[in-house]
Order: C-alpha cells, then structure tokens, then sequence
C-alpha cells in the first residue's frame, strides 16, 4: 500500500475536525449588531461632527499670541461646562497639529489643536448644540473661528 493512500484519509480527517462547528453548548460568534433602546444596534440619519479648536502656538506662545495659550485645565474645564452637557453619552479628543494662514500674513500660523469628535443625530437640536460650544469657544478665548465638519455616517453600537 502507497504511503499517499494511508495518509490522505488521516489528513482530511484532521482538516475536518479543525473547521468543525463549536459544541452545542458554546454560542457560535455572530456577527449580529446588538444595541438598546438608547444606543440602537444599527441607526441611520447621524453625523460625525468635527471641531477643531486652536489651543496654543506649537513653537510656543509668540508676543501675539500670549493670551491665546489654552491649559489643559482650561480645556478640560471647557469640555465639562460646555461641552459633555450637550453630548454626556460621549465625544472623543484628539491631539493635533494645524496651520492656519491669516489673509495677506508671510507664513501660516501653526498650532497645537484639539480635534473633538462626537456622533450624534443630525437633528437641528444637535445642530444648535454644536453651534452653541462654537460661540461659547470664540466668546471665551477671543479666537476667531472654530472649524466645524460634518459627514453623515451609519452608527452600529
């Protein structure tokens, strides 16, 4: 008898026990969406708000821009008073680097920057929030813009 022949059988037999379905009493992984009534397994009509908000020179503060200079206290303090009351269920902040060129200025102006994230229902409620933590920014440090992108996303929690 052929080695091939004696082999063949036992190496099928292997490769079938390795791809076989778990026991009965161990849940299959699913890749069902689960959710609850507040975070729902799959939503439509959402949007994934971006702000970015300068918080300092990124070669340190300038003569200019002295009082322009946001802590981390202060933006931590910003984000529980004006912010996480209009979105508590949750945001995300990133730390970031930016360049902003002022009309007729040499060079662009280049900044430590705070990104916030937060994905939400495009409602004109939600719309007013946002807007809301733009003035109160600008109100706050005297900065001239806070840039605000919005994109529609399907959301699955």
């Amino acid at each position: 008898m052929k080695l091939h022949a004696v082999l063949l059988p036992l190496l099928f037999a292997v490769a079938a026990s390795v791809h076989a379905a778990p026991p009965a009493s161990e849940p299959a992984p699913s890749a069902q969406l689960h959710g609850d009534a507040a975070r729902p397994a799959e939503a439509g009509g959402w949007v994934r708000s971006e702000l970015y908000f300068g918080v300092g020179e990124e070669s340190g503060p300038s003569a200019r821009a002295q009082t322009d200079v946001i802590s981390e206290a202060q933006w931590r303090a910003f984000l529980d008073k004006e912010v996480t009351p209009r979105f508590p269920d949750g945001l995300t902040v990133f730390d970031a680097y930016g360049q902003w060129l002022f009309r007729g200025a040499p060079e662009p102006n280049r900044l430590r920057t705070k990104v916030l994230v937060i994905l939400h229902e495009d409602s004109p409620q939600r719309r007013n929030d946002i807007e809301a933590i733009r003035l109160a920014w600008k109100q706050a440090t005297r900065h001239q813009s806070v840039l605000w992108s919005r994109q529609p996303v399907e959301v699955s929690f």
